[in-house]
């Protein structure tokens, strides 16, 4: 969105003729609600005046719209005024992961990274992380891959230990053998050895992101679609 008068209009303008060159075209427009959204207060001139020309070009009046395809999503489509609403005639609700799809969904996030999560762990964090969406996963999944890096970070112990023939340091606790009183800055960077990623790092970081979705919202978003749209896969 463009601060300057007009500027907003032209840029949706222009992104439909875009399409229309290149078609067969898919235009997807994330978090929609920010742009078509039935707040009372609308005084945002330019939100407005965007807001107008999409609903024009959705329309294509004097344009052939044939071949493009407008693919919008939102996690409040009760924000939705009914104009913006009838321009998407397929209304589709995807609901939240279940557990077999979150389980994959960690699956996938871990991918190839060095790890000593089993079968079973993928399971159980599969299970422990109902209502989460798979933004919430990937976040879980980010915040559990740093860990090795803050412990690095936060250690004020390191212990030597030998890799194939070479000596390395890897973070410690104060009482355990061979540890030595020293930050990360006091360790050359090729001596230092990252501490491996465990299981637990990624409960430790269940148990600290919480749901970005709201039962509140899980229900409203379902009696909406039993209103207005369909149910999805």
């Amino acid at each position: 969105m463009s601060k300057w008068l007009g500027e907003s209009e032209k840029l949706v303008k222009n992104l439909f003729e875009m399409a229309r060159e290149r078609k067969p075209s898919i235009i997807f427009i994330d978090e929609i609600e920010a742009l078509c959204s039935s707040r009372e207060a609308e005084s945002e001139n330019l939100k407005s005046g965007m807001k107008t020309e999409f609903l024009v070009q959705m329309d294509g009046v004097g344009h052939d719209n044939s071949g493009i395809l407008v693919l919008a999503a939102t996690n409040l489509p009760w924000t939705l005024d009914a104009a913006m609403r009838r321009r998407f005639q397929r209304r589709i609700h995807i609901g939240l992961p279940d557990e077999k799809a979150r389980t994959h969904m960690f699956e996938i996030g871990v991918g190839k990274t060095p790890c000593d999560l089993k079968a079973d762990d993928y399971a159980r964090l599969g299970s422990k992380t109902e209502g989460f969406s798979g933004s919430d996963i990937s976040i879980v999944v980010q915040e559990a891959l740093m860990q090795p890096v803050k412990k690095i970070n936060t250690a004020t112990h390191y212990r030597k230990v030998n890799v194939s023939g070479v000596e390395k340091y890897t973070p410690s606790t104060p009482s355990e053998p061979g540890s030595i009183p020293m930050s990360w800055r006091k360790v050359p960077a090729d001596k230092l050895l990252e501490p491996p990623l465990l299981a637990s790092d990624f409960f430790n970081a269940v148990d600290k992101i919480k749901p970005s979705v709201s039962e509140e919202d899980t229900l409203r978003s379902k009696e909406w679609t039993k209103e207005y749209g369909l149910e999805g896969a």
